[in-house]
């Protein structure tokens, strides 16, 4: 049951990545062979014959599938590695293409007055964490940067911060645990590394904790909560020097600057 799991499991991760339902199936079964025919193809998938010889098409013309053709035809698939760059080359076209269109399209026009003060909502880690890196990229003069989960730190986090302090911006990042603290001061050697006064951060009997709090300029924020019952993560972020979740965000985030020289520094 496992390994059918697991089969499914990578035929709906080829689909997420462009491919269809049958050309996914048909790529996983060879993955399972050195060589097949249609037929054998077939009699470990649900595939029909007729389709696979539709699907292998489709397979080969990507790059994935070689073919021997004697009677009758081997397939194989290319060896993994090959198959994962060639499907990651394809994805980040993909993404290239529809970032160029998407800039291209038009603004739509509104009488609406721009926004000087503004508060958005966010969900799920990986776009928090995307949304995070974007705010540090903008960084002029200040990055003040809090985290309570080392699972939210990331490498590329780290090297977005290197990057930052690179350009000359202060950066100081307040830590919840000295082992944090100790790695990213090994990692990221140009920043303010702290042990910050913020207990609160850490889950109570509710299990919802805080989870980063970042600071950028001291215009822009972010603030983040896990849930750690269920993994998630959720997060609201604002702009605008008189934003007042701005304000307050800064204040409460100064309580935990206190500890900057604190002993381990």
């Amino acid at each position: 049951m496992a390994e059918i799991d697991t089969q499914a499991e990578a035929a709906g991760l080829l689909q997420q990545l462009g491919l269809k339902e049958y050309e996914a199936k048909c790529f996983v079964a060879l993955t399972r062979m050195d060589t097949a025919t249609a037929k054998d193809i077939s009699e470990i998938t649900d595939v029909p014959r007729t389709r696979v010889y539709d699907a292998i098409r489709v397979l080969e013309a990507q790059g994935l599938v070689e073919i021997q053709h004697t009677n009758p035809r081997q397939y194989r698939g290319v060896p993994l590695d090959e198959a994962a760059r060639t499907l990651r080359r394809q994805y980040e076209s993909r993404i290239d293409e529809l970032q160029e269109a998407l800039t291209a399209i038009e603004p739509a026009e509104t009488n609406d007055e721009q926004v000087t003060h503004e508060v958005w909502s966010l969900s799920g880690t990986d776009g928090i964490t995307s949304r995070s890196l974007q705010l540090l990229d903008e960084a002029d003069t200040e990055v003040l940067f809090i985290i309570s989960e080392d699972s939210l730190v990331t490498d590329e986090t780290i090297e977005t911060l290197q990057t930052v302090t690179a350009r000359g911006v202060d950066v100081l990042v307040g830590t919840v645990t000295t082992e944090m603290r100790d790695r990213l001061r090994e990692r990221v050697p140009d920043a303010e590394v702290f042990l910050s006064e913020l207990e609160w951060l850490h889950a109570a009997d509710d299990q919802i904790a805080i989870g980063r709090m970042l600071l950028v300029d001291e215009s822009t924020i972010l603030l983040s909560s896990l849930d750690e019952s269920k993994g998630t993560e959720k997060a609201i972020f604002g702009r605008g020097f008189q934003n007042g979740l701005v304000v307050i965000t800064r204040r409460l985030m100064a309580t935990g600057l206190l500890p900057t020289r604190d002993p381990g520094k």
